[in-house]
């Protein structure tokens, strides 16, 4: 089994194939993946926030220590290229069962279903 990138969504973002950000080394944005089996139905979303060095300084400083969890750091607003490299990633997340392969797509950033559990703790 392998895991397919379905679509993106941005609820930053209305149309992220021609969108032109106004600082084009400056910007950040949170990008939807949602993410299924290969040539199966059903998606999961993973939530990644896209943003340049610039913006990062910017925004935090340069005394910010940041960690890259769920971060995707670019340079430049190119979305196919993002989109590529997000495909590529998906495409190597592979495994026997679905759970195998999100527990390897989820890393790349936050898991919709990152803390599930079947049954809450406090019914066990």
């Amino acid at each position: 089994m392998r895991a397919q990138v379905k679509r993106f969504h941005s609820p930053d973002i209305f149309d992220l194939y021609h969108y032109s950000p106004e600082v084009p080394d400056c910007f950040e944005f949170l990008l939807q993946v949602m993410v299924g089996p290969e040539n199966q139905p059903g998606e999961e979303s993973v939530d990644i926030v896209v943003s340049t060095p610039k913006w990062l300084l910017k925004e935090r400083g340069e005394d910010a220590v940041i960690f890259g969890f769920n971060r995707l750091i670019v340079f430049q607003y190119d979305f196919e290229k993002i989109a590529a490299t997000i495909r590529k990633f998906c495409e190597r997340c592979t495994g026997s069962t679905w759970a195998e392969v999100a527990n390897k797509v989820k890393r790349m950033g936050h898991y919709e279903f990152e803390d599930y559990q079947e049954t809450p703790p406090w019914l066990k």
